[in-house]
């Protein structure tokens, strides 16, 4: 599964790394590192303007998805994550796999190896520690409160052999061509599920970081301390 994630790489530098003419809106201004997402906070998503395929904007989301229908938002505490492998199957993702398919950006993100009576945690990232864009779904919800939720959840997959020993699971990944198709408005349904089998990013490197991080309340550069 993906629990917590960093994005301290500025906004200036997201559209070389992942596509260009991002409309980034107000985050640019707004914009502070992060070291310690979690669930139920703003993320940042890439997502589809309009049906032209050519429009992409950052957006903030609320982190775990609250399906349109939903009258609570406790529901979202439930689907921070949704497995690639089944998602045309459950009633919350069937509807934004076909019509609401986002990216979360992000430099990294955490996991958490057993180790006898131990939880050893893990920054998971690139050897040059740029951002990368991780698949999502996205949904707006009128009905849990009195203002409009937009809400997303990363899309797992099964890990890489590298990064398996850790975790059975990582967020899919989505690059280049893969990334534009993912969030193409014209891409139907089963060729999005194709793109999902191949989003797994081999060269990311773990690096085993403090249990400071364990906390998600802390929320500064130290959670990156190495361990």
């Amino acid at each position: 599964m993906c629990g917590r994630f960093t994005l301290k790489t500025a906004p200036d530098q997201w559209g070389q790394l992942l596509l260009p003419h991002l409309d980034l809106g107000s985050i640019a201004s707004e914009w502070q590192p992060r070291y310690n997402i979690a669930p139920t906070q703003p993320i940042l998503g890439l997502v589809q303007q309009n049906n032209d395929g050519n429009s992409i904007a950052v957006r903030a989301l609320r982190w775990g998805l609250v399906p349109f229908w939903a009258d609570d938002l406790a529901i979202g505490n439930r689907m921070i994550n949704a497995r690639s492998e089944t998602l045309a199957d459950k009633p919350a993702f069937r509807g934004p796999l076909a019509k609401h398919r986002c990216a979360i950006v992000a430099d990294g993100y955490y996991e958490w190896q057993v180790q006898g009576k131990h939880k050893q945690p893990f920054w998971i990232h690139r050897a040059d520690q740029h951002v990368f864009a991780l698949a999502g779904l996205w949904d707006r919800n009128r009905k849990a409160t009195d203002q409009e939720v937009l809400s997303a959840t990363i899309i797992t997959a099964q890990a890489c052999d590298s990064l398996a020993p850790i975790h059975d699971r990582m967020p899919a990944i989505l690059a280049g061509p893969a990334l534009q198709a993912w969030l193409d408005p014209n891409t139907t349904t089963t060729d999005a599920e194709h793109l999902l089998k191949t989003a797994r990013q081999t060269d990311l490197q773990a690096t085993a970081v403090s249990t400071h991080v364990n906390n998600p309340r802390h929320e500064d550069a130290k959670c990156l301390l190495f361990s």
